[in-house]
């Protein structure tokens, strides 16, 4: 079989490198033996098209990213946003990093189909001028932005974020290549464009754990006109931007005027019963017992003891595994990764036209056909 001899090994290198990764890694996830690719590394070696566009495929690039000559140009094969995200978490795994990439594609693809549905009345994003100095007037402010109401979930939350421009992307709770895997500690991060901004919310067992990171990736994109990719421990930051965010976030879920309606007289004893004691707040804002209890601390209404004992509670509570779930309705899972707007821009070009149902499908998850229908059905209410 003819062999491609004009490949550039320190392209290979190259990628090896940013994915953190030996040639001999590379071997095994090629189904390449290690010795042709070290012979490849060596100019001596070739490959066969399809073993090209295999390496191609597993680093995202095109086949000619790997015969071009020369040395690679970060700055133009990784965008700024995608460098910022790397340089803030150097330990950012490769499917995380292919993940942001994905990401980074999908906002092009939006981009494309919104140039050509011109005509169409689609979100533009302006973004507010809030204070930064002070969190609690620019979640008022955002909040009014936003309109929001006393009464919301995560789909809502996600709804009025949208309707300003802002994609919102969750990863998949299927195996793919949409899904945060649910040992990795990333909870979200936000690729910041002064045209289109992107928030990657990761999927939890709890919605409201999916309002706070939102909320909070939005404070960094407002507040800070910046990328930024959070984990756990930035969810609990008392410092610099990630404080501002944190309390941004809570402000917004839970401003003054909520927290007022908390009667202290009847908080438990027992901090397992807190939760239970903040049933209704916690169902009506769509927020978790965490976040509540987090802005009574704050306000001075709870003891830095009585939040400590709450939290090692929940800490130690198990929680059962949830059902891997039916995939009876593949058809909607593109909304649920994606959301309304990046969806009905797609069905919307399709309709028009502008793309054909294979590309429909690649930018839909790789939608089947049937599925493809079933969607286009689901969305004219049929």
């Amino acid at each position: 079989m003819e062999r491609i001899h004009s490949i550039n090994p320190t392209r290979i290198a190259w990628c090896c490198a940013d994915h953190g990764m030996t040639t001999g890694d590379l071997a095994a996830e090629l189904g390449i033996a290690p010795a042709s690719i070290e012979r490849v590394m060596d100019g001596e070696g070739g490959m066969t098209f399809n073993q090209l566009s295999k390496l191609a495929e597993y680093f995202g690039r095109g086949v000619l990213f790997f015969l071009e000559p020369g040395p690679v140009d970060e700055d133009h094969v990784h965008t700024l946003a995608f460098r910022t995200l790397a340089n803030q978490k150097p330990e950012l795994t490769a499917k995380i990093k292919k993940f942001i990439e994905r990401v980074e594609h999908q906002r092009s693809v939006f981009l494309s189909l919104r140039d050509e549905l011109s005509n169409q009345d689609l979100p533009q994003f302006t973004a507010p001028d809030l204070p930064r100095d002070n969190p609690r007037e620019a979640a008022r402010m955002a909040r009014g932005w936003l309109n929001l109401n006393g009464m919301n979930t995560f789909d809502t939350y996600r709804d009025a974020v949208e309707a300003q421009g802002i994609l919102v992307f969750r990863s998949n709770g299927y195996n793919g290549k949409w899904q945060i895997a649910k040992e990795n500690p990333i909870l979200g991060f936000t690729l910041y464009d002064p045209a289109c901004p992107v928030i990657v919310v990761k999927k939890q067992q709890w919605e409201p754990q999916q309002s706070f990171t939102l909320m909070h990736e939005l404070g960094h994109l407002l507040l800070h006109r910046a990328s930024s990719i959070d984990d756990e421990n930035d969810m609990q930051s008392h410092r610099g931007l990630e404080r501002d965010a944190n309390a941004f976030a809570g402000h917004v879920l839970v401003p003054d005027e909520f927290l007022a309606g908390i009667d202290d007289t009847n908080r438990p004893g027992d901090v397992a019963e807190y939760d239970t004691w903040l049933d209704r707040e916690r169902k009506a804002w769509g927020v978790s017992g965490e976040v509540i209890l987090r802005r009574l601390l704050d306000s001075g209404r709870l003891s830095q003891r009585q939040y400590a004992a709450y939290r090692e509670w929940r800490s130690n509570l198990v929680i059962p595994e949830g059902d891997s779930g039916s995939r009876a309705y593949r058809h909607r899972e593109p909304k649920h990764i994606f959301g309304d707007t990046f969806v009905r821009t797609v069905l919307n070009a399709l309709s028009g036209r502008y793309i054909t149902l294979a590309k429909a499908s690649s930018y839909l998850d790789g939608l089947k056909l049937n599925d493809l229908h079933q969607l286009e059905r689901h969305y004219a209410g049929v």
